[in-house]
């Protein structure tokens, strides 16, 4: 097997200090924040794109921390200490978050609603990047090239370990359907027996992912042969020069959402950021930087031509809208199950 180690595994071990040590005990001004998102390369973007030149124009320090954990979250909101301010989150927590009361509602005086993208923006959130799940695979430690998520389960023709997102949430379960030969257009309600009865197939050639950062060390370093990757990940190693494989077929699309944490102590520079993370600029400078597209509609007129083409709106035959509001609302049932089926 061959054995790929890039720039991306030297940052992992800068961005698992972010995402392990406690935040400066240091005092800081009333009005600075703390900005919580996935770490890895993604936060890095959000740092340079976001945070720097919101401190720059705004003399406000942006403190950084993660990895996002949603259990985390709910124990801050619920004991009434709150530390983080502005939270990168997938969209379909955001969405049961909100009816939990875990969510401060967004300030639209504040933060310019006009040109953001409907899909992304609610009365407590707004988009953080709009991605999609492609299938990834190590070159070196493949012999010939997967066509999609089927060959993901083929462990006679494609023989490796296979890294998923470990977590309950949109992705795995879709990707199981479809390889087993669900249409796009019938995935739900989802048929989780069906969907569990393929994983079962390849349960013991899985290794789990929980971060960005992971899954990128997991492919470039040839520990797992294929893998369900963010696309801005396998952007990412791209940029390394990795040698990795992508396919785009069935790309899966769903959104990270930007929140504010109910009971934050500086809510009023968390709507601040906000609107300078969501404008045209703060939004292509990001998309430009990860891969990801953007969530503002005007956003794409301040990008390169060479950068929009990158884009998961540029791979549009065959891509699949993941269902957020379905997730939503089945989310506790299904991570009950799933949680229950990987401890077997």
């Amino acid at each position: 097997m061959k054995l790929i180690i890039t720039g991306a595994l030297a940052r992992l071990l800068a961005t698992t200090l972010l995402a392990t040590t406690l935040l400066a005990t240091t005092a800081a001004k009333a009005e600075d924040m703390v900005f919580t998102s996935w770490g890895g390369t993604t936060q890095e973007a959000q740092t340079k794109s976001w945070a720097e030149p919101f401190t720059a124009a705004s003399g406000i320090k942006v403190m950084q921390d993660g990895p996002t954990d949603y259990g985390k979250l709910k124990a801050m909101v619920d004991s009434g200490s709150v530390n983080w301010d502005v939270v990168d989150v997938e969209m379909d927590f955001a969405i049961k978050a909100a009816k939990d009361g875990l969510l401060e509602p967004i300030d639209f005086a504040a933060v310019p609603k006009a040109d953001l993208d409907p899909r992304f923006t609610t009365d407590h959130a707004v988009g953080s990047f709009y991605y999609s799940f492609v299938l990834a695979w190590n070159k070196g430690a493949v012999s010939g090239e997967p066509a999609g998520w089927a060959d993901m389960f083929d462990l006679k023709k494609f023989p490796g370990k296979r890294t998923f997102y470990k977590w309950s949430a949109p992705g795995v379960i879709e990707i199981a359907l479809l390889a087993d030969g669900v249409p796009a257009d019938k995935l739900y309600p989802l048929d989780l027996d069906r969907a569990f009865k393929k994983l079962d197939t390849i349960k013991s050639d899985i290794v789990w992912w929980g971060g960005g950062a992971e899954s990128q060390q997991l492919i470039a370093s040839g520990e797992a042969t294929f893998g369900q990757l963010w696309n801005g990940r396998v952007f990412a190693l791209e940029k390394d020069g990795a040698d990795v494989g992508v396919s785009w077929n069935q790309n899966l699309t769903a959104a990270d959402v930007l929140v504010v944490s109910k009971g934050a102590k500086n809510k009023d520079t968390a709507m601040k950021f906000l609107a300078a993370a969501s404008s045209p600029a703060g939004q292509a400078k990001f998309a430009e930087a990860s891969g990801y597209a953007p969530i503002n509609t005007k956003a794409k007129a301040e990008m390169p031509v060479d950068a929009v083409k990158s884009l998961p709106d540029a791979h549009v035959d065959g891509q699949i809208n993941l269902d957020m509001n379905y997730w939503a609302a089945n989310r506790d049932a299904i991570a009950a199950r799933w949680y229950a089926w990987q401890a077997k």
